[in-house]
């Protein structure tokens, strides 16, 4: 029997403002056409399938990162061409593939999610839109304003430039009440198109000013830490999909031999390097480069924490989608260390963030809840001595995909911010 598409409806508007493509082609309607689709194989003879088309079509896999991470009974969403879907879409079909298409019109999604939406100005913090995507320029102009007017609590400083030599900017969060505190590192957008993580940056800095003094749990946690706070890691790559690509994942470097762009900032650091879930080819999405720290924005950030690594006990980094809270190891099945600690530690946060509206997040070491990937931030923070290291994903888990809408984003920030207040509480106590 011939396997037919069950299409799922669109509920509600799919986000973001965008412009967007690629020089050659005109800025609307890139993605008319293209679609999202699910595939989830039943057998090793399916999984095998799907591997070699996906490795063979280049195609943009949203989950997982490559095609080598495919496996059996477990979800694979790709993005098809509007070109590829006379190819592809009868190809599953012919191979009795079941496939669901999520998202029909890529391009129409995106356009629903501005419609109707003003640009007013949002650089003053009390009229800030918290709930809408911001640009980079809007993002950077944001933190100087919060630097000029919050200065006894936030402090904002540069830890380098990036590829295309924009500045990688910080804040520095926390009351300086002694010489020398703890601090907790978080950074968001590592990978561009993952708006969402951008936007609990943000968020994150939003609720600690706003309820520095009525709430005695945040008081807490600013008086006796510091927080560096990343909203935009991969400054190059998110700006460029806002501009051009609005899928675009990696970094913005040239690679001269392959006239290739970018490298996974999160297959770049030096813990197991290039190993498993990483890849050898400049084109791939999981570019691991041409050598660790290849990247001015992981080795900028690398640099800094090796500096600080005495001062800081947790690492947190906010990508998307999958809702997992994820520890080490990611290159490899191994029980790290302090597993108690840090799993109940996860463990508690995840409770704490389902508290909000119900969402359940997975939890655990990311080779076995997620996928082993080698050259990651989290298993190089915990190598480096920060004991406490974790990777969100944050919502959804593939209706909208990186398309999460701006209404989601309030709800889903809400439930993060338990969560992170969970660890950073935790944290305080004596587990080490």
């Amino acid at each position: 029997m011939t396997a037919r598409p069950r299409t799922m409806p669109l509920r509600g508007l799919l986000p973001l403002c965008l412009l967007c493509l690629q020089a050659a082609l005109p800025l609307r309607g890139r993605y008319s056409g293209d679609k999202l689709i699910r595939v989830v194989p039943e057998s090793e003879r399916e999984t095998q399938i799907l591997r070699a088309a996906f490795n063979r079509l280049k195609v943009d896999l949203w989950q997982p990162s490559s095609p080598f991470h495919i496996v059996e009974g477990a979800f694979a969403d790709v993005r098809v061409p509007q070109n590829a879907t006379r190819s592809l879409l009868p190809f599953l079909q012919q191979a009795n593939i079941q496939y669901t298409i999520l998202i029909s019109d890529l391009q129409q999604a995106i356009e629903n999610q501005t419609a109707g939406r003003s640009h007013r100005s949002r650089r003053s913090l009390p009229g800030y839109n918290y709930e809408v995507y911001h640009s980079l320029e809007e993002i950077e102009d944001w933190m100087h304003y919060l630097n000029t007017t919050y200065s006894d609590l936030v402090y904002m400083f540069s830890v380098g430039k990036s590829y295309e030599g924009r500045p990688l900017y910080v804040l520095k969060l926390g009351k300086r009440s002694r010489p020398y505190k703890k601090a907790v590192w978080i950074d968001c957008g590592i990978h561009a198109r993952e708006w969402i993580g951008p936007a609990f940056c943000q968020w994150f800095v939003k609720e600690a000013l706003q309820t520095y003094q009525t709430d005695p749990d945040m008081r807490k946690m600013l008086t006796q830490l510091y927080f560096y706070i990343m909203p935009v890691f991969n400054v190059d790559g998110y700006h460029f999909s806002w501009t051009n690509d609005r899928f675009w994942r990696k970094t913005r470097s040239k690679n001269m031999r392959f006239h290739c762009h970018g490298v996974d900032a999160n297959r770049n650091w030096k813990v197991k390097w290039c190993d498993e879930g990483a890849s050898l080819h400049p084109c791939d999405d999981t570019y691991c480069g041409p050598f660790p720290e290849s990247e001015p924005e992981v080795k900028a950030v690398a640099h800094f924490l090796r500096k600080h690594r005495k001062q800081i006990k947790a690492y947190l980094s906010f990508h998307a989608y999958a809702q997992m809270l994820l520890y080490p190891y990611s290159y490899k099945y191994a029980t790290i260390p302090n597993f108690n600690c840090v799993e109940s530690a996860a463990y508690n946060a995840v409770n704490a963030l389902q508290s909000a509206y119900g969402v359940r997040y997975r939890y655990g070491p990311a080779s076995s809840t997620l996928y082993v990937s080698s050259g990651s931030s989290m298993d190089w923070a915990y190598k480096n001595g920060i004991p406490y290291a974790f990777a969100f994903e944050l919502r959804d888990t593939g209706h909208f995909g990186f398309l999460l809408p701006e209404m989601l984003i309030k709800p889903t920030c809400t439930e993060t911010m338990l969560a992170v207040k969970n660890i950073t509480l935790h944290l305080l106590k004596k587990c080490h």
